[in-house]
C-alpha cells in the first residue's frame, strides 16, 4: 500500500516554510503524511521585507517542495487563513520525486505578479538555518492569537513579531 492510498481529504504541494514539521504541527497539531514533489512552471521567489517566499508561474522554471496528504476541510480553512489575502489556492499538477507520478494537487500561489517585492530565489535550507526558530515562534502567536476576539490576521502577527515597516 502506498503512502498516498486510501487517505481522503485535500492533497497540498507546499514549497515555503509549510516544508517544515515544525511549522506545520504548531497549525495543524499534526504532521500529515507528506512526501517530496517538483512543480514545474513555476519559479520560487524571496520577498523584500519577509521571511517566507511565494511562486508565480514561469515556464522555464520548477519548485521542489513537498505534498502533504489528507488535510480535512478544516485544516484547509486554516491554512487558508494563515496564508491569509497575499494568495490564491489553486490546483497544480505535480510529479513526485519517488515514484514520478502525477498528482493533482493545490497550492497556493502569490496575487499580485507585478509586485515590487519579488526577486531571486527563494531558499529553504537558508531559511532553516537564519529564520526558522523566529518563524516557530511568530506561528506560534498567530494560532495563540486566534481565539482571542481581537484576533490579528497571519500578515499583522508577522508584521509585530518581525517589527516589519510596511508604509516604506
Amino acid at each position: 500500500m502506498s503512502i498516498l492510498s486510501g487517505k481522503g481529504g485535500h492533497d497540498l504541494f507546499v514549497y515555503g516554510s509549510l516544508q517544515e514539521p515544525q511549522v506545520v504541527y504548531v497549525l495543524l497539531n499534526r504532521v500529515p503524511d507528506h512526501i517530496s514533489a517538483v512543480l514545474s512552471g513555476f519559479h520560487r521567489f524571496r520577498l523584500t521585507g519577509r521571511v517566507y517566499p511565494t511562486i508565480l508561474p514561469d515556464s522555464t522554471r520548477e519548485v521542489t517542495g513537498k505534498v502533504l496528504k489528507g488535510i480535512t476541510d478544516d485544516e484547509l480553512k486554516l491554512l487558508d487563513e494563515f496564508e491569509d489575502v497575499e494568495y490564491d489556492r489553486h490546483t497544480v499538477e505535480v510529479v513526485l520525486k519517488d515514484t514520478s507520478e502525477k498528482l493533482q494537487v493545490e497550492t497556493y500561489v502569490w496575487k499580485n505578479k507585478d509586485d515590487l517585492d519579488l526577486y531571486g530565489e527563494w531558499d529553504f535550507e537558508e531559511w532553516k538555518r537564519h529564520d526558522k526558530e523566529d518563524f516557530v515562534t511568530a506561528t506560534k502567536k498567530f494560532v495563540e492569537g486566534r481565539k482571542l476576539p481581537e484576533a490579528k490576521t497571519r500578515i499583522d502577527t508577522f508584521k509585530t513579531f518581525f517589527n516589519q515597516d510596511t508604509d516604506s
